[in-house]
């Protein structure tokens, strides 16, 4: 007879299967606009345009809504995010006459408001199902919610380019607000109640208030990620495109797949480093990490095996980056507090928004004026101030 799957395990797969729905339709949703948008004529620019309210609210959302989360349970955040989601699919139905860039737009900003809220209460949750004395199980479990988050955000690129060429975009967008209605639905109705409910009532002064732990922590993320995407957002797939000459559908293809193959390895990041990590260990990982950039960027000056460089380059800082960033989920995790967890998990994620803001803004600048080199040294350079960061919380304990 088999075995009943313990209430803890239930929601976290409730949780799990809520947050892979979303992340599917969040990666459809970004390949529909970026595909739909380029075939009315629009610029490369005006598309990054339509996507900037979308990173800017990831930094408001992150912050905000770890309070609000602590105040009325991460239930009801996570089932807000699935509705905002919805009602921003909702928006782009209309006839394409009325689909002008400020109106996408804003429902880009709704979509980035539902994605981190989603997010966020997904990771939070992890933290209110394990025991403390769990640690194995807790980077486990973060592990595979990461992981599989990322590669089904690549499978998502996929599913919005097969729809859009099958269906079309109104149907297309359809198609995915019907099923997420469903998942809001259940989810509405199987979550727990008061999952991630403070005791206390946080005040929102206490936003900021940080343990110095989780201080360095978020500043070792905002750095990790600006690293990332100061060369991979905007100069990457234009050097790919531009000089190497690579259609825009390998491009999307090439991207989605390095996607997938990161979620993959993150997934399996326990296995990679055997026990729960500390400020040590993540300091010898990006350590390493912080090498890739200079190597790839000295290959290219040299013009050795330029293409070959670059795309073995990224293959190996994929697979390292993806192990950081694994180790960094688990640890914000495990240092924020069980009361209130929202609070800490959300300044931490405010964080990951804003370096990923500051990468794609100086993304754009330093490849528009100096080139991929440049972007590249940046990024080490970036690595290099999170070596430092990060060596700071060997200190610490959880």
């Amino acid at each position: 007879m088999t075995k009943p799957l313990s209430p803890a395990l239930k929601q976290y797969l409730l949780i799990t299967g809520n947050y892979w729905a979303f992340t599917l339709t969040d990666g459809a949703l970004r390949m529909l606009v970026v595909l739909h948008f380029y075939s009315l004529g629009y610029s490369g620019l005006a598309i990054a345009m339509l996507f900037l309210f979308y990173e800017i609210f990831g930094v408001i959302t992150n912050l905000v809504g770890g309070w609000l989360g602590a105040r009325i349970g991460l239930n009801n955040t996570m089932n807000i995010g699935l509705l905002l989601q919805i009602l921003a699919l909702g928006m782009l139905l209309l006839p394409a006459q009325y689909l002008v860039v400020p109106w996408v737009m804003a429902a880009q900003a709704l979509s980035g408001i539902a994605k981190d809220l989603n997010k966020m209460s997904a990771k939070s949750s992890i933290k209110l199902l394990v025991a403390d004395n769990a640690q194995h199980t807790l980077f486990k479990w973060v592990a595979v919610l990461t992981g599989s988050k990322n590669a089904l955000k690549g499978v998502g690129f996929f599913i919005g380019g097969l729809l859009l060429s099958l269906y079309g975009f109104n149907t297309a967008v359809l198609l995915m607000l019907l099923m997420l209605s469903l998942v809001w639905l259940l989810s509405v109705s199987q979550l727990k109640a008061d999952l991630g409910k403070s005791k206390t009532k946080p005040k929102f002064t206490e936003l900021l208030s940080k343990s110095r732990a989780i201080n360095l922590l978020s500043a070792a993320r905002m750095l990790l990620f600006g690293a990332r995407d100061v060369w991979f957002v905007i100069a990457l797939p234009l050097t790919l495109a531009s000089q190497f000459g690579w259609s825009h559908w390998a491009v999307g293809s090439f991207l989605a797949l390095w996607v997938i193959g990161y979620g993959a390895v993150q997934s399996v990041t326990p296995a990679l480093t055997k026990s729960p990590p500390g400020g040590r260990s993540l300091t010898r990982w990006v350590i390493l990490l912080s090498v890739i950039p200079a190597l790839i960027a000295l290959a290219l000056w040299l013009q050795w095996h330029s293409e070959a460089a670059l795309i073995g380059g990224l293959l190996l800082f994929g697979a390292v980056f993806a192990v950081n960033s694994s180790l960094h989920s688990y640890m914000i995790i495990r240092y924020a507090k069980s009361d209130g967890v929202s609070l800490d998990v959300g300044f931490y994620y405010m964080a990951n928004a804003m370096g990923r803001l500051l990468g794609t803004v100086l993304s754009g600048w330093l490849y528009q004026a100096y080139g991929l080199i440049a972007c590249l040294w940046v990024s080490s350079a970036l690595l290099a101030a999170t070596v430092l960061v990060s060596s700071r919380l060997s200190k610490h304990q959880a």
